[in-house]
């Protein structure tokens, strides 16, 4: 594949890419998340570059008690699990996923099945590590028996659902509206407002990072053409401000500032506001503008779309995660050395999803050409009007 994002690459390597690249992302982005770029350069002795171990070194069991996790070392966060789980339900469906999919087979696969969780080193319910945002599914769905279609309702308005569509755009390559729609049915089982159009427009990124000749900015006019509200406002701001600088390290200061106005966290991110994580159709979630910025700023560069969004700080893990499976899915190289660690630290074979997802893509547009084809013959019939050609 291309050094950088040039919309090059079969179905196979953009899958590949786009999921192995989001998963190098997540765990680069995992041990600086919640701190600011100037925490970062003076833990680190400057900007990170590639995998680093945790933010308090061995004391990492104990500093937070809250969040007794191994972040670093090259290991994944929940932005990975969620992704693979859904990976696994689109397996077991094998055609395209709604709400219902959500209640039927995510739900259970978080509840019942033990994984590995890096983190966690040791073999646990995906449960017992996902935050409580993810957590909210299964009391709604399995607890509350919510219909699925509304259960996000109430939710944490955050990235949760956005941090792990993009099989979704996967499945839909090249067919950024298919991806957006269907990933709005998926994230109402678990998210509303902001957060759930997030996960429709992060989706439709990834479809359009999918597209032949596809290129940052195309990507970026895609999700424009289908994002509402506050979060078209918010990529719109963002983008322009990334419009203007080719180096990650000049545009994090103004990418802060761009998305600002849409975030409802506030400046220090470990002491969200008051209104923060609130409905709002004047809001954005932070982590999606600024993965595509970065995606910008960058050139679909991987290396420095993914170092740019984990020197960024805050949400980094998450916003690493989007900017590396949209420079994957463009068909920008993942660096080898990254993908080793990460895969080897986590215990995880990161090509094995991508090769279940590339088979169940292929299916689903199977399908999805035969129902086409039956539609336009019925139509036919009906109107007396010739099939398209």
């Amino acid at each position: 594949m291309t050094p950088k994002g040039e919309g090059t690459g079969t179905l196979d390597e953009r899958i590949t890419g786009a999921l192995v690249g989001a998963a190098v992302g997540d765990a680069l982005g995992g041990p600086v998340e919640g701190y600011s770029p100037e925490q970062i350069a003076e833990r680190h002795g400057g900007r990170v570059h590639g995998v680093v171990g945790p933010w308090n070194g061995d004391a990492w069991p104990t500093a937070r008690p809250i969040a007794p996790y191994h972040k670093g070392d090259g290991h994944v966060t929940d932005d990975t699990l969620m992704t693979h789980a859904l990976v696994r339900v689109y397996a077991e469906v094998r055609d395209h996923l709604d709400a219902y999919a959500v209640a039927e087979h995510l739900v259970p696969d978080l509840m019942t099945t033990p994984r590995w969780i890096p983190e966690l080193e040791a073999e646990a319910l995906p449960l017992q590590r996902i935050f409580l945002a993810e957590k909210w599914m299964v009391t709604r769905l399995h607890y509350g028996h919510a219909d699925p279609r509304e259960a996000g309702t109430g939710n944490i308005v955050n990235c949760g659902a956005a941090m792990y569509m993009a099989p979704v755009g996967l499945v839909n390559a090249a067919n950024p509206a298919g991806a957006y729609a269907e990933a709005l049915d998926v994230a109402g089982a678990h998210q509303s407002s902001y957060g759930r159009e997030a996960a429709g427009v992060f989706a439709a990124a990834v479809a359009a990072a999918c597209s032949p000749g596809a290129t940052p900015g195309s990507v970026v006019a895609a999700c424009l053409s289908l994002a509402k509200d506050g979060t078209r406002e918010a990529v719109e701001a963002v983008c322009e401000a990334a419009s203007r600088h080719t180096d990650f390290e000049s545009a994090l200061v103004p990418l802060r500032r761009a998305v600002a106005p849409f975030d409802t966290v506030g400046p220090d991110y470990r002491s969200p506001s008051l209104g923060a994580r609130r409905p709002s159709r004047l809001h954005s979630i932070e982590e999606l503008p600024v993965a595509l910025g970065m995606l910008l700023v960058s050139g679909g560069d991987f290396r420095h779309a993914v170092l740019g969004s984990v020197n960024y700080g805050r949400d980094c893990d998450s916003i690493a995660t989007m900017a590396g499976a949209l420079a994957g899915a463009l068909g920008a190289e993942v660096p080898h050395d990254w993908a080793k660690t990460v895969s080897e630290s986590s215990r995880l074979d990161l090509d094995a999803p991508a090769r279940t997802l590339a088979e169940v893509t292929r299916e689903i547009f199977d399908r999805d050409v035969h129902r086409r084809r039956a539609h336009e013959a019925a139509y036919t019939a009906l109107a007396g009007t010739p099939c398209s050609g």
